[in-house]
């Protein structure tokens, strides 16, 4: 039975258990004379389709994890001992080869016999895995809603168990979470490791140049390349910046306004307007700095006697700083709302004016919230990428001029992993030490974010 099938008629057979456990339980509280039921019927129902349910996902979860990597190991070990003794990425081919047959069901076009028989027992474990994973299900799911029905007495606490088994989901999720977070930390880690094998620590944290294009032979012109990452993080901290500077004043200026002057009808309208430009996509901000602001900068450069580029940090900044203000501007107007009236009401009793108010106690109050939006902003300015290809282009260049083109430490992720790879080459292996990089410029970030939240919080609360 194919998976999609078989998750759906678990999910019948779970509401064919809730209900059933439900209507037991009303049979059950009516024939002991009225016994008052410990949990409401509802929670039995719950329970017998959590018994239901949970067994038999949890066998479809690891079908999907587990059967590829243990079909594919038997087929491998029952292929001849010429392709065993092949190195791994070679028998991986191989593997793949054999798949591919499999799946497109086409044994008699093979060239190589062997080939060709262990695609038919590929083919015939994959059909028995399915009927295995198929009526272990079903029994599963059906002995689990049996065993919670017989369970079901006035006296069960319907209720604790279920509260149990949401509470168990939200730790298996949260862990999820937590365990995805640390595996790509670790494989960056690990490429990147594999990387600094080839380039010292040092020619990469403080070169000055960045050409990571490497030739197949030693003889060729720039077959050694340059990975000095200054330039590229250089370039992401301009962009950034001058993307900042145009979207925290001007966001936060925005929350001042609509949470504090603006009339509820003109909030009501302004707000969700503005939260419009979070929702357009970074290629449409991409052509409008490539083909508006870039060509407007280049001629009021030149009006004034300055020369900027067509693709230059600051067209891509200003549109960057845009595209970012909903994400300031929305999360202190939430924060400041958020700040107690009483608060104001005491300032203004005191004698202060709106706007003293809004200095000396709602901003120091809301400063927490402020941080955390403009922290998120920053986020989203350093890790943008299709502005900075458009409207700042490729060009490596080690400058604190925002009339130049510039580049960004994404950019540069994007274009040494895009195409057909070597993954032992330090070209493409250099996009995860840029990862890595960018991970710890990110922590440090939230880390100082936090120290800043934490102080406040220890004054106002």
């Amino acid at each position: 039975m194919h998976a999609s099938t078989l998750l759906l008629l678990t999910a019948l057979l779970a509401v064919i258990a809730f209900f059933t456990g439900q209507r037991r339980s009303h049979v059950i509280a009516t024939r002991d004379g009225g016994q008052r039921l410990h949990s409401l019927p509802i929670y039995h129902g719950y329970y017998a389709a959590a018994w239901c349910a949970i067994p038999a996902l949890l066998v479809i979860a690891l079908y999907f994890v587990g059967h590829h990597a243990v079909i594919s190991s038997m087929v491998s070990s029952a292929l001849p001992q010429s392709y065993q003794d092949l190195p791994e990425d070679e028998l991986g081919l191989i593997m793949g080869e054999v798949v591919n047959i499999s799946r497109i069901k086409a044994f008699g076009d093979a060239a190589d016999p062997a080939l060709r028989e262990a695609a038919e027992h590929y083919s015939a474990l994959v059909a028995a895995a399915r009927q295995i994973t198929t009526w272990l299900c079903l029994a599963l799911a059906l002995v689990g809603a049996a065993l919670a029905l017989r369970r079901i007495s006035p006296r069960f606490r319907a209720r604790n168990r279920v509260e149990n088994i949401v509470r168990y989901l939200l730790i298996a999720s949260s862990s999820i979470a937590i365990l995805t977070t640390i595996g790509i930390f670790l494989s960056v880690i690990f490429e990147s490791l594999r990387f600094f094998d080839k380039v010292p620590v040092g020619d990469f944290l403080f070169g000055l140049q960045w050409s990571p294009q490497t030739a197949i032979r030693s003889d060729q012109v720039g077959s050694s390349g340059a990975f000095g990452a200054i330039p590229l993080f250089a370039g992401t901290m301009l962009i950034s910046s001058i993307a900042l500077i145009v979207a925290v004043p001007l966001g936060l200026m925005t929350a001042i306004y609509l949470s504090e002057y603006a009339r509820p009808r003109f909030r009501n309208f302004a707000k969700p307007a503005l939260e419009v430009l979070a929702g357009i996509p970074t290629v449409v901000y991409g052509f409008f700095a490539a083909l508006t602001v870039g060509p407007i900068l280049r001629d009021l450069g030149d009006r004034v006697g300055l020369s900027v580029a067509s693709e230059s940090a600051l067209g891509a900044g200003l549109v960057m700083g845009i595209m970012i203000i909903p994400f300031v501007s929305s999360l202190s107007d939430d924060v400041i709302n958020a700040v107690p009236q009483s608060m104001r009401d005491g300032s203004y009793g005191l004698g202060a004016t709106r706007s003293e108010t809004i200095k000396k106690v709602i901003l120091p109050a809301a400063l927490p919230g402020i941080v955390g939006g403009v922290l998120l902003a920053a986020s989203r300015a350093i890790g943008e990428t299709m502005i900075v290809v458009m409207a700042a282009g490729l060009a490596a260049n080690l400058t604190a001029n925002p009339f130049e083109a510039v580049t960004t430490v994404t950019v540069q992720i994007v274009t040494l992993l895009v195409g057909d790879q070597e993954f032992d080459s330090a070209k493409t292996l250099a996009a995860f030490a840029l990862g890595l990089m960018l991970f710890l410029v990110t922590l440090v970030l939230n880390v100082i974010a936090l120290s800043i939240v934490r102080r406040y919080r220890e004054e106002y609360e």
